[in-house]
């Protein structure tokens, strides 16, 4: 399908671009770069047409176009065939094959089944993408057709400044007829495979050893502190039922235990399957550090330059990705300039090249999307310890905090740093410390959570020389009885809740639109203008929201309040439009309503601020929609369901009754009688 030969036409044209560019650089170190540039095109360059074209088909065909002809220019202009005088270096093949291959079965296994699984009508999702993905599937489908830059669908008017490029990924390929679930499920596998690709060139850099890189690689992928303690003593009480619950129930896995105070996630789980921002955020951000570590050894400016070229779209990318390497080259360049000082003149033009390239491309990002949502949000201010700070209390003492929550590996990184030989580890290093004191004492969101998406950052720039460290010490221990032994009990304490915890994330299955809901977006799809608003509940599962992108009064509270937006006012009223549309019809004209969604969402009990209520209606503690006066207001337009789910879709506004069209025949007789 054309989406999918979209997706495959980028990652051609990428890998042609990156064997033109990177000629001295090792095949598979060029093939992986040539695939993220070109998935970083199709973020970036649809968006750039849509400011002149909305996200419409137009614009990204342009879009496709101008990829071609960059890498055709290339091709032409600098050659394909690699430098015959170069000593590149990368893992041996084979090697990657046998790691990469289970990698890429269980990255696919788990997007599939997360991501809008069908079963019997029915969609379902994972643990870890039951809260996040909708608002990611709202950004995809809302921003089709939108002019640039778009605003959030969830609460119209608002710019939308979180993030949104791996979002519009997925929006071209909808564009160009892809199913919802593929076009979420492909780019978020490929991307996973090609972040652990990355990573494991990257340790391989680093290390120049198997042992090392694939001890890194295992670190990164099973990584998850020592909350398995936790699971196992209360094992010891209540036999198996606490493994049980940790396998079956929500959140109980070891990796996250937010009760025992365990926020250092799985990445594989908690972090690159729900958070797709941060998914491409590492995408992009590991192969800036490979970049950042190779300059330092070549200090080619044509290297700083292509370092900038790759720092500065990270931005809408993501932002704490581009904030964390900013942060990890500031200190790269302090200890250079420390270290080398009959080369400083140099070494700060490489670093003002590379800098001045990257600010230059961020600025604007930074200026229209980033800096009016974090400051006028409220959302940047002092915090120590992150998480574990409660009211100024820790909540454990500050080093145990980060061993349990990080494992072993915690103690053994800076002695890694400050123990290594190597001078371009020792510049990371210095850099992973500015970074891990401005996360640990500045929180850029209101979430104090989202933090660990700067440490985490850190901890990939770092675990390639802790675990070169630790096989140098079982190295070290040869001719000792117990080496084995201690080697698989230091193993066992780094990866057990990572492992307990994948295993949980793969089994783990949630109904999150039913059928009713599922078949009502498919109508609203058809049937309705794309610029049409909806008055819905504000449930974080909404069905108009996410699989139509349709327009909503009011989004979750969950998502747009950890955004920085003010959205009280618009959630009280389309509580209280739904409650009482009888006496609200001046707030319906206000808002310009063109239809009115009711499920059990909009039939349940919502709650409103007692401050928002107009003096025209009662207060109340709880609301619910009155189906009946809706019905005695608006013609149905659709409705179809059954006893456990009926949907309803009313036509409001002047254009919305034009559209009229036969409503389905309902299912369900409950409904029936009502109407």
């Amino acid at each position: 399908m054309p989406g999918i030969g979209a997706l495959l036409a980028y990652e051609a044209f990428g890998t042609l671009q990156a064997l033109a560019l990177c000629k001295r650089r090792a095949p598979m170190v060029r093939a992986w770069l040539g695939l993220v540039m070109g998935l970083m095109q199709m973020m970036w360059l649809p968006a750039l047409f849509a400011f002149f074209f909305r996200f419409t088909l137009t614009a990204n065909l342009l879009a496709l176009a101008t990829s071609a002809l960059i890498a055709l220019g290339l091709s032409l202009g600098l050659g394909l065939k690699a430098k015959e005088d170069s000593k590149p270096t990368s893992p041996p093949l084979r090697l990657t094959l046998f790691l990469m291959l289970p990698i890429a079965l269980l990255s696919s296994y788990l997007h599939y089944t997360h991501t809008l699984q069908n079963i019997d009508g029915s969609l379902y999702v994972g643990q870890s993408t039951y809260g996040d993905l909708c608002m990611h599937l709202s950004f995809a489908t809302g921003i089709i057709g939108q002019s640039f830059p778009p605003e959030y669908t969830l609460l119209p008017g608002n710019l939308l400044g979180y993030p949104f490029l791996v979002d519009a990924m997925s929006a071209s390929m909808l564009l160009l007829g892809t199913p919802l679930q593929l076009a979420f499920a492909l780019p978020g596998a490929l991307m996973t495979v090609l972040v652990y690709l990355g990573f494991f060139i990257f340790s391989w850099e680093i290390t120049k050893k198997p042992s090392a890189s694939v001890l890194s690689l295992l670190l990164l992928l099973f990584n998850g502190g020592l909350g398995f303690l936790y699971t196992l003593d209360l094992a010891g009480e209540t036999g198996f039922s606490a493994l049980k619950n940790a396998l079956y129930g929500y959140y109980q896995a070891p990796a996250n235990m937010p009760e025992h105070n365990l926020r250092w996630v799985n990445a594989l789980c908690d972090l690159l399957i729900p958070q797709r921002t941060l998914l491409a955020g590492w995408l992009c951000a590991i192969p800036a550090l490979y970049l950042l570590y190779t300059a330092m050894r070549s200090r080619k400016a044509a290297d700083f330059a292509a370092l900038g070229l790759w720092a500065g779209p990270l931005v809408m990318i993501h932002t704490h990705s581009f904030l964390a390497l900013g942060a990890i080259s500031l200190g790269a360049m302090c200890d250079e300039l420390i270290r080398l000082r009959k080369r400083r003149l140099q070494t700060l033009g490489l670093y003002a090249l590379y800098g001045g390239i990257a600010v230059a491309l961020a600025l604007p990002q930074l200026l229209t999307w980033t800096f009016p949502q974090t400051l006028d949000g409220g959302s940047l201010r002092f915090k120590f310890n992150w998480v574990n700070n409660s009211g100024g209390v820790l909540r454990d003492g500050y080093f145990w905090f980060w061993i349990k929550n990080v494992g072993p590996m915690f103690l053994l990184l800076p002695i890694a740093a400050l123990s290594t030989r190597s001078r371009r580890i020792k510049a990371l290093s210095l850099g992973c410390l500015i970074a891990f004191v401005l996360a640990e004492t500045v929180l850029f969101q209101p979430n104090d959570y989202d933090n660990n998406k700067l440490f985490f950052v850190v901890y990939l720039a770092l675990l390639p020389a802790g675990a070169s460290l630790c096989c140098d010490i079982y190295r070290r221990l040869k001719g000792l009885r117990l080496r084995a032994l201690l080697a698989t009990a230091f193993l066992f304490c780094c990866t057990a809740s990572g492992l307990i915890s994948i295993v949980r994330e793969a089994i783990s299955s949630y109904q999150i639109f039913y059928r009713q809901e599922a078949n009502a977006a498919d109508y609203i799809r058809e049937n309705t203008p794309k610029d049409a608003l909806f008055l819905t509940a504000t449930n974080h599962n909404n069905a108009v929201a996410s699989l139509t992108g349709r327009k909503i009064v009011c989004g979750s509270g969950s998502y747009l309040h950890y955004h920085g937006l003010d959205y009280q006012r618009q959630e009280a009223d389309a509580i209280l439009m739904l409650a009482y549309p009888k006496q609200l019809q001046k707030l319906y004209d206000d808002y310009g309503i063109d239809y009115v969604y009711v499920s059990n969402y909009e039939l349940s009990r919502m709650q409103v601020w007692e401050g928002y209520v107009p003096d025209s209606v009662p207060v109340r503690e709880a609301y619910s929609a009155d189906l009946s006066a809706l019905i005695s207001l608006y013609p149905c337009v659709y409705q179809q369901g059954d006893a456990l789910e009926t949907v309803y879709v009313f036509a409001v506004s002047e254009r919305a009754q034009a559209l009229i069209k036969d409503a389905p025949e309902s299912s369900d007789p409950i409904a029936d009688s009502v109407s």
